[in-house]
């Protein structure tokens, strides 16, 4: 006589605190994709905790007070965004690229904002390729105030988007977590010395369109300056 069938249980609701600041573009990104997650499904997770505003300096401090500090035993590194995921051992995880990696993992199941690795694996690397572009290349060249890099940045992008609406994904492409990591920095080009995104019509139509996805606004008008 064979047995029915196992249905594996449901997860549990989520329980995430995620430690960050106003100011931060890299916090700003996780947030978009908890908003993004949560309007795709409400009860995806049963709390998110925002300390918007735990340790904004920490970078600032000494080195021996640095080890004092409880936040250290989250990030070694001292900086924020830092991720606790309480459903996993308050498991902590810092870089924004990791966590947007962490949640696609453990809370998109759906791959609502990303893809598959075993059935779409083309389409996953193109967007840990951007991911990896802006981690490693948009994010620090803009935040040190290397104009001249950063306007060859944009360029790149400029020219991902050439007749697409989001970088990765067939036909015009898809909105993914790609995006959600990239636009924080492009957002605030003027702070990068570029009153207008006139020069890459591409980059300005992708930042108008990603400026109206629900969990953009919901992350800007809850967390963001």
């Amino acid at each position: 006589m064979s047995s029915k069938p196992t249905t594996p249980p449901a997860p549990k609701p989520g329980k995430l605190t995620l430690y960050s600041n106003h100011l931060s573009p890299n916090g700003l990104k996780v947030s978009i994709y908890l908003e993004e997650l949560r309007a795709k499904e409400p009860t995806l997770f049963e709390s998110i905790k925002w300390a918007m505003d735990y340790l904004g300096n920490i970078r600032f401090l000494k080195a021996t007070r640095q080890q004092q500090t409880p936040f250290l035993k989250m990030n070694p590194n001292g900086r924020i965004p830092v991720l606790v995921d309480h459903n996993a051992d308050n498991f902590p995880i810092f870089e924004s690229a990791a966590i947007l990696l962490y949640l696609e993992q453990n809370y998109d199941k759906k791959k609502a904002f990303s893809f598959d690795a075993e059935k779409n694996p083309k389409e996953y690397s193109s967007m840990l390729q951007w991911i990896f572009f802006s981690h490693g290349g948009l994010g620090p060249m803009q935040g040190q105030g290397y104009q001249e890099e950063v306007k060859r940045l944009y360029g790149v992008l400029e020219i991902g988007l050439t007749n697409r609406d989001w970088l990765v994904g067939p036909g015009r492409g898809r909105y993914t977590i790609a995006d959600m990591n990239a636009f924080p920095w492009v957002r605030l080009h003027t702070r990068a010395g570029f009153e207008n995104l006139d020069g890459w019509p591409n980059l300005k139509a992708w930042l108008a369109r990603i400026s109206e996805q629900p969990g953009v606004k919901g992350a800007i008008k809850s967390v963001a300056v």
